[in-house]
C-alpha cells in the first residue's frame, strides 16, 4: 500500500519469519553459528533461548536454508501436542508408515532404521522444535529418548530446541535433569541495542529496495528503539504502522511525532520506561554516539527561546561517510 511512496519493492516489516530479511547482529551471528555447528557436529541437543519476538524462528529457518541437501531437517513449529499426537506428527514428518503413526514402538524402530541408513551414506537428520517452552513434560521426555539414538561415536539425530526464557526454568526442574544434562550447546538472543535497532531498521528497508534516509528520521529510529525495548517483532510492528500513518498524511521521511502517535495507539510505553525508573539525560544530536541502554533514551527537551523555531529532525543518512553517525552502526 505504501511501498511505492517510500521507494520500496515490498513491505520491509512484515511479521513473517523470512530469512531474507534477517539482519545479522553479533548476537544473531553467534547464535546462527551455534545452530549450524550443532547440526553439523551432531553433538546432541542445542538450546536456543530468547524472549518472544527476538527472532528465534527466523534464525532457525535461516539455519535450515543454509544446510546442504544431505542434511534432512524436520521442523515442529507447534509442539503443544499430546503424546499420541506427537508420535503421529513425527511419523508424518519423517514419512514413516501408517503403523508408526499409531504405535510408538513401530515409530522408534522405523525411525532408528532410517537414521542408520542415512548415516551409512553420509547423510544426517536434525529435529528442530520451536516454542519448546510450551512442551508438556512427557513430550520433553520423548525428545530426550529420541536424542539417545546414536552409534558408539556419534548421535544419529541432532535436536535443536528453541523457546522463551521459561524453557530454561523448565529444564531446571529436577525431574528433567537427564534432559538438561544432554544439552551440549546453548545460545541466547537478547533485545537489540540502539545501534542494532538502527541497523535492523536500515537493513530491512535496504532488503526491500529502499533507502533509510528517505524513510525514517534519526529521532524516529531512536524513539522506535525506546518504545520497543529492542524487541525486533515490536520494532517491525511500530515501523510498519508508522509507514502506513506517514503514507496517509504524505509524510516522507517519517518523523518521531508519527512514531509516537503509533506507539500511543498500541499502548507502548507512554514514558518509555515500561514501569521502570528511567533517567532523562539531554542527548546531543550532533554527537557520534548515543547511549545504548534503553533506559537512557528518554529525550529531555532543552529550553529554547519562544521566538526560535525548533530544529528540524535529522534524517537517517545511509551514505558511506555518515552511516555510523546517523545510523549508530558499529564499524
Amino acid at each position: 500500500m505504501y511501498e511505492s511512496f517510500y521507494g520500496l519493492r515490498e513491505r520491509p516489516f512484515d511479521l513473517t519469519p523470512n530469512p531474507r530479511f534477517l539482519v545479522m547482529t553479533d548476537v544473531h551471528r553467534e547464535a546462527l553459528s551455534n545452530l549450524e555447528y550443532g547440526i553439523a557436529s551432531r553433538t546432541g541437543i542445542t538450546l536456543l533461548v530468547g524472549e518472544a519476538g527476538t527472532g528465534k524462528t527466523t534464525l532457525i529457518r535461516t539455519a535450515l536454508e543454509r544446510q546442504p541437501a544431505r542434511v534432512h531437517c524436520v521442523h515442529l513449529s507447534n509442539p503443544a501436542l499430546t503424546r499420541d499426537e506427537f508420535v503421529q506428527m513425527l511419523a508424518l514428518r519423517f514419512e514413516l508408515s501408517d503403523k508408526a503413526q499409531a504405535s510408538k514402538t513401530s515409530l522408534l524402530l522405523e525411525l532408528e532404521n532410517i537414521l542408520r541408513r542415512r548415516d551409512e551414506v553420509g547423510e544426517s537428520t536434525v529435529l528442530l522444535v520451536d516454542e519448546a517452552q510450551s512442551l508438556p513434560r512427557d513430550i520433553l521426555e520423548e525428545i530426550r529418548l529420541l536424542a539417545n539414538i546414536e552409534t558408539n561415536d556419534r548421535k544419529l539425530l541432532s535436536v535443536i530446541m528453541a523457546g522463551q526464557p521459561e524453557l530454561t526454568s523448565l529444564l531446571n526442574n529436577v525431574e528433567l535433569r537427564q534432559l538438561k544434562q544432554r544439552v551440549a550447546l546453548r545460545c541466547e538472543l537478547r533485545p537489540l541495542t540502539l545501534q542494532e535497532t538502527a541497523g535492523y531498521v536500515a537493513g530491512r528497508i535496504r532488503s526491500a529496495g529502499g533507502v533509510g534516509a528517505q524513510v525514517f528520521t534519526r529521532e524516529a529510529v531512536t524513539l522506535i528503539h525506546e518504545r520497543s525495548f529492542g524487541i525486533p517483532r515490536t520494532i517491525s510492528v511500530i515501523a510498519d504502522n508508522a509507514l502506513l500513518t506517514g503514507f496517509a498524511v504524505a509524510q516522507r521521511p517519517v518523523n518521531s511525532a508519527t512514531v509516537r502517535e503509533v506507539c500511543e495507539d498500541f499502548d507502548l510505553g507512554g514514558d518509555g520506561s515500561g514501569g521502570r525508573p528511567a533517567a532523562n539525560p539531554v542527548i546531543d544530536s550532533d554527537s557520534d554516539q548515543l547511549p545504548t541502554d534503553a533506559s537512557l533514551l528518554v529525550m529531555k527537551p532543552a529550553a529554547m527561546p519562544v521566538d526560535v523555531a525548533p530544529p528540524k529532525e535529522e534524517m537517517v543518512d545511509t551514505s558511506a561517510e555518515t552511516l555510523r553517525k546517523f545510523l549508530f552502526l558499529k564499524r
